[in-house]
């Protein structure tokens, strides 16, 4: 294979794989690559300085000097029929078996993410993008070790793609000797391949955008949006993106962050657990704002609720939809536990509605019909854009720390958590059934900077002993030996629960809050 001039692939080339990187293909992503990868680096090299004002002691708030686009009264361009109701999605990594179940889920969308849920190997990415272009063209299918088949039904959920975030990059395709921006990668060889072919099926190119902290990360979105959209010969504000509001710099920017992307934008989502995530690693160096045991940090919470409500406002004032957050239950074969988590999820689901969501996440379809019920039931249109909010949110409100214990049980369930997902992680499985929640890279997060924080503050727990290094040390031991006995020790041992647990202790006994801990792990996936 004959690679275009200056690109190159270290990544092992299977021949279905030569036709997903043709060179038509890779001239397209180079293209886009040499225009804005150094706006990218210079972006991310600017997340680095905001950093250092926080931990100098400034605290995030809304930007002076965009204050006329909040105050401006513009709207977003408009959104495409099949994006009109969108009250259930579902959400799950890029591989063929579970495409197929969440397009046949009875969701109206399906987020097939090449982000959290997945774990970025070159397989993975490269399955994925096949996958994919199989499924906008409804030939996929996929047949089980025991002879199961499963094919697309004649309806399906509108699919939405998810491509990585800003920070990631996709090792294995270097340009002019350097790896490609992640984000980049997956936007373009989907796109490439599936935008005209979507668009004569009626539908057309819609993607998910993850791990925004400003609204120049949108501004440089939406240029890579107008290239290629030039590039193909395909009309401007075909593209319709979602933007995840997951960081709390991007929740002071949503106003900047949908007039950015205005031509392409058609919705803001709560991607709350990695908001969560982001409010404990941005406030790492403020002592006064650490945060009880995660499972305590629910949507009622005063910072929660208030984000909500101003994605609620801010959205509907502009024309565009509030999606609401992740239902990560996993439902059992024990129906008392079940009736207890469908009681969760349709509690959870309420608050949104009422808050004036238009939608929300589920993880798995046996919770499609549970959120699908609270919706219709309050939200009979196909969306609640003519609703319009004054809530009132300021920037305390957003900053107000949530009050809840730390407990042991906390510590270890974090822990466990960590080591549990970083293990299938670098096993290459990315979203992954714990404790009947399906946990994906944003819980993970949530897990190991709380560790974090607790030990470099010295958190008490409620039973009086302070959370100390070795008292973290000890517990990843025991929480290690407790996979042994789960699992055997064959099946620990195929595993790579050594590594994990390695990986867990280093990043929360760290001296230094590591940005993300995807990072540091992509060094070990193929």
């Amino acid at each position: 294979m004959t690679l275009p001039a200056g690109i190159e692939i270290t990544g092992p080339l299977s021949p279905a794989y030569k036709k997903v990187l043709t060179p038509e293909a890779l001239k397209f992503l180079a293209k886009l690559v040499r225009k804005h990868g150094p706006t990218r680096e210079k972006l991310l090299a600017k997340r680095a300085e905001r950093q250092k004002l926080i931990d100098a002691g400034k605290k995030p708030g809304f930007l002076k000097e965009t204050k006329k686009i909040r105050d401006g009264k513009w709207k977003i361009a408009g959104i495409p029929k099949d994006l009109l109701d969108r009250r259930v999605e579902i959400t799950g990594p890029v591989d063929r078996k579970m495409i197929i179940n969440a397009l046949n889920s009875g969701a109206k969308c399906f987020m097939a993410d090449f982000e959290d849920s997945a774990s970025p190997t070159w397989s993975l990415m490269m399955d994925g993008q096949i996958n994919l272009a199989d499924a906008v063209r409804r030939k996929i299918s996929f047949k089980n070790p025991d002879g199961k088949e499963y094919k697309l039904n004649k309806d399906i959920a509108t699919l939405i793609v998810r491509p990585r975030g800003w920070h990631l990059d996709e090792k294995h395709v270097l340009i002019d000797g350097k790896p490609v921006p992640g984000g980049i990668f997956d936007f373009a060889l989907y796109f490439f391949h599936n935008a005209k072919e979507l668009l004569k099926r009626g539908t057309g190119p819609y993607f998910y955008l993850p791990k925004m902290q400003s609204h120049l990360e949108a501004k440089l979105w939406n240029a890579i949006f107008v290239d290629a959209q030039n590039e193909l010969k395909i009309p401007q504000k075909t593209i319709k993106a979602t933007v995840l509001i997951e960081t709390l710099w991007a929740a002071f920017e949503m106003d900047e962050i949908l007039y950015e992307l205005r031509n392409h934008i058609v919705a803001l989502n709560c991607g709350r657990w990695d908001y969560i995530f982001s409010c404990i690693k941005t406030l790492n160096a403020h002592g006064d704002w650490v945060v009880p045991d995660r499972l305590q940090v629910t949507m009622d919470k005063h910072f929660l609720d208030s984000y909500s409500k101003l994605l609620c406002e801010t959205t509907h004032k502009r024309g565009a939809f509030a999606m609401g957050g992740m239902a990560a239950f996993i439902p059992t074969k024990d129906a008392a536990k079940n009736e207890e988590v469908f009681a969760k999820v349709r509690a959870d689901k309420l608050r949104e509605v009422k808050n004036g969501h238009d939608g929300t996440w589920v993880a798995h379809p046996g919770l499609v019909p549970v959120a699908m019920e609270v919706f219709n039931e309050h939200m009979p249109t196909p969306n609640q854009l003519h609703k319009q909010f004054n809530y009132k949110i300021k920037a305390a409100d957003l900053l107000a720390k949530p009050e809840g214990q730390i407990t042991e049980g906390g510590l270890r369930n974090n822990i466990n958590v960590g080591i549990g997902y970083v293990e299938a992680w670098i096993r290459g499985v990315g979203c992954v059934p714990l404790h009947n929640l399906m946990e994906d890279a944003a819980t993970a997060e949530i897990s190991r900077t709380q560790v974090w924080q607790w030990l470099k503050y010295g958190a008490v727990l409620a039973d009086g002993r302070g959370v100390t290094r070795e008292l973290v040390l000890k517990i990843v031991d025991e929480e290690l030996e407790a996979y042994k006995k789960q699992l055997g020790a064959e099946k620990f041992y195929q595993g790579r629960f050594v590594e994990a647990a390695g990986i867990m202790a280093r990043m929360s006994t760290a001296p230094k809050c590591e940005e993300f801990l995807t990072l540091p792990g992509y060094r070990y996936l193929d």
